[in-house]
């Protein structure tokens, strides 16, 4: 019997393959397609909880066309930031198809952030104005960043507003993305001045099961898009009621969180996004709705980017390779 190896890829071996964003969102854009014709096998995250506000999920998918199945072990621990460390780690796992057989290991950190991103991006490409030009930023973490530069792929974006409750961290972000994305960023000291006068605004705070909420009635103005990163943490119940179409990445999901205490003044998402992506649902159908994506984070997106990482990294002779 031949030896059987896998591939471990570390974080750094990672994010130096440097998967464009612009092919992260039309991966993922293939995946919700076929989840929108029913051609994945995706059953819910099961998880464990070590401490309140945190969790560790086991997130597994199979999409048949990618020929990509395997396993995500992630974790999300909002209080890791005071140790220096981050928010999200984890593992994530590839099996070949045919076999079952596991051929690579990998961080997952990059791929969960990047992703993410995407995934609001190829929600606002069918919810939000395709004129949107101006996008608020509440909270200027991982997710801050790689939101706006997957909207950044998509529409010509004019000026952004960022806020984060920890001034540095927004100085920060304003003057690395700046650079990075040469967009017009400027800080807000008010999370408001975010939201009030933006076509597109991103939340990406911590996922949190009794939030403060802080988006009230009317920040939105009408034909606004917003993307929920963090779940229901930022919007109070009455500004989720003015949203015209709220959709999800999966129903099952969303109604599994609603049942252990999340969303509890959210309306049902009206499509999730593979319906949307398939023409099943529509997508935004007047210039003056307001619309939401509240996509959860699903294995579908990690399986199907992990297997170009590999691809890349094989042919860039990155990673060790180990015995099975």
């Amino acid at each position: 019997m031949p030896e059987q190896q896998i591939l471990y890829l570390s974080r750094a071996d990672v994010e130096a393959v440097n998967l464009s964003m612009t092919t992260i969102v039309a991966l993922l854009e293939q995946a919700f397609i076929e989840k929108g014709h029913g051609r994945v096998e995706m059953p819910p995250k099961p998880g464990v909880h070590t401490m309140p506000d945190a969790f560790i999920h086991a997130m597994p998918a199979y999409i048949p066309s990618m020929k990509s199945a395997g396993i995500k072990w992630v974790s999300g621990y909002p209080a890791n930031f005071e140790r220096g460390m981050p928010y999200i780690s984890g593992l994530l796992i590839l099996n070949d198809a045919e076999t079952g057989v596991p051929y690579a290991v990998m961080d997952c950190t990059w791929i969960t952030a990047f992703r993410t991103g995407a995934a609001t991006a190829l929600s606002a490409r069918y919810l939000a104005r395709p004129e949107s030009e101006t996008v608020g930023i509440l909270a200027c973490g991982v997710q801050g960043r790689t939101n706006l530069e997957a909207l950044a792929c998509l529409f010509k974006i004019r000026k952004v507003c960022a806020y984060d409750i920890l001034p540095e961290v927004q100085e920060r972000y304003i003057r690395e993305m700046s650079r990075k994305l040469g967009l017009d960023i400027v800080g807000v000291k008010d999370p408001k001045q975010a939201v009030v006068e933006s076509d597109m605004v991103v939340t990406s705070g911590p996922i949190l099961k009794r939030p403060a909420p802080t988006i009230d009635k009317d920040w939105l103005r009408q034909g606004t898009f917003s993307s929920a990163v963090d779940f229901d943490s930022y919007f109070t119940g009455a500004a989720m009621a003015q949203m015209d179409r709220i959709s999800t990445d999966d129903h099952a999901q969303f109604h599994y969180y609603r049942s252990v205490g999340y969303f509890r003044h959210t309306p049902d998402p009206y499509a999730d996004l593979g319906e949307i992506v398939t023409g099943l649902k529509p997508g935004r159908q007047s210039a003056d709705e307001r619309t939401m994506a509240i996509n959860l984070g699903l294995a579908l997106d990690d399986m199907a980017v992990a297997p170009a990482i590999y691809r890349a990294a094989r042919d860039m002779g990155l990673g060790a390779t180990l015995p099975l």
